[in-house]
């Protein structure tokens, strides 16, 4: 049967949504420029790979892939709780932060609500906010690269429903600090929502000024975290909210029903249990950041020192961004320039391993 012309098939925020674009994969790179060797450092992944716990633990849940996983994942919802000091309502599960937003947009906005955030932050925001129709406003960042608090809370508007803040931010790095956060949280009212995504949490929470919000139990905030980045299961989409019971509840019924998946969550139960191999994954990022800030300077590359397992290189144009990511990747390192992120003249270049920065830095003096 043929669809009637004069109705229209795609709702216009689907028809007008510009898609997420991730990265470009080892795959593609190889397949185009026939290379022997790459390192990807686009994607802010965990360049070490995952606990060898989470191989031996996703090998044995295959065993079961016949069955439904558990609808609400009751064990890891209960490790998390565990190791937070909170309850299991306290905590859902979810395919990742993004399909954890998507569960927000869907679980709490009406039609004339909206959302406010920066403007260069976590596409994944961005997307999930125009499927589901949600209006939103974007403030700038400050001079430095961060959110700026104040500018979000004087765009508060009678309709604003909830306000995003990644922390630290994707892609830049940077964080708001605890003094910032408690000053902006005074201000709230209590029947807004703030999410806090907190997927960088693990290479920043040593900062004494970075605040995890958390600790601070207010009901009007869901922390969102993840396991694909410290724990390396970016493969398996695993990520977590926190949060009040009462607001965690009505999440509960709204998200998908057998997410993460049966493997999602045995592997991210086994890495909870391999500290040693998050401990080691901090570490190489700490030091990957400061070797990164030595070859920038010697090689007179602008940066924002960061927070997060990536640091963001700034150019003069969109151009010289882009120019100097397409000749990298013809050295088989994989960039990211930052154009979907909204700041088109800077590149986000992933903390990696001490090969993968080698090939960096000797990338660099044949381009440089």
């Amino acid at each position: 049967m043929l669809i009637d012309s004069k109705k229209q098939l795609v709702p216009a925020n689907i028809e007008q949504l510009n898609a997420y674009t991730a990265g470009k994969t080892i795959a593609e790179v190889r397949e185009k420029y026939h290379l022997s060797r790459i390192s990807k450092l686009a994607s802010n992944e965990n360049r070490l790979g995952c606990s060898p716990k989470v191989y031996e633990a996703v090998r044995e849940a295959v065993q079961e892939i016949q069955d439904y996983p558990d609808s609400v994942s009751r064990l890891l919802r209960g490790e998390l709780a565990r190791k937070f000091n909170v309850k299991p309502e306290n905590v859902i599960a979810g395919a990742g932060s993004e399909s954890l937003l998507s569960n927000i947009m869907r679980t709490f906005f009406r039609d004339h609500e909206e959302a406010l955030t920066a403007d260069a932050t976590f596409v994944g925001f961005f997307v999930q906010a125009n499927i589901h129709g949600v209006r939103y406003h974007e403030i700038s960042l400050t001079d430095d690269y961060r959110f700026d608090l104040d500018a979000l809370l004087e765009a508060i508007t009678p309709n604003t429903k909830l306000i995003y803040i990644a922390n630290p931010n994707n892609p830049t790095g940077t964080y708001v600090t605890r003094e910032e956060f408690e000053r902006f949280m005074r201000r709230i009212p209590d029947d807004m929502l703030v999410v806090m995504d907190e997927a960088y949490y693990e290479f920043a929470s040593e900062e004494l000024d970075y605040p995890d919000s958390l600790e601070y139990r207010f009901d009007n905030v869901i922390t969102l975290r993840t396991f694909s980045k410290a724990y390396g299961l970016a493969g398996l989409r695993v990520g977590y909210g926190l949060g009040a019971a009462s607001v965690i509840q009505y999440m509960q019924k709204t998200k998908l029903t057998f997410e993460p998946n049966a493997l999602a969550q045995a592997g991210a139960l086994a890495a909870m249990k391999d500290q040693d191999f998050l401990n080691k994954s901090i570490e190489m990022v700490y030091r990957g950041r400061e070797r990164l800030y030595d070859i920038f300077d010697r090689f007179d590359l602008h940066y924002v020192r960061s927070y997060s397992n990536s640091v963001m290189v700034i150019f003069e144009s969109k151009n010289e961004a882009a120019s100097f990511t397409e000749e990298m990747i013809k050295k088989g390192v994989i960039l990211r320039q930052l154009q979907a992120f909204g700041l088109p003249h800077c590149v986000r270049i992933t903390v990696g391993t001490e090969k993968e920065l080698d090939h960096l830095e000797q990338s660099l003096l044949t381009i440089r």
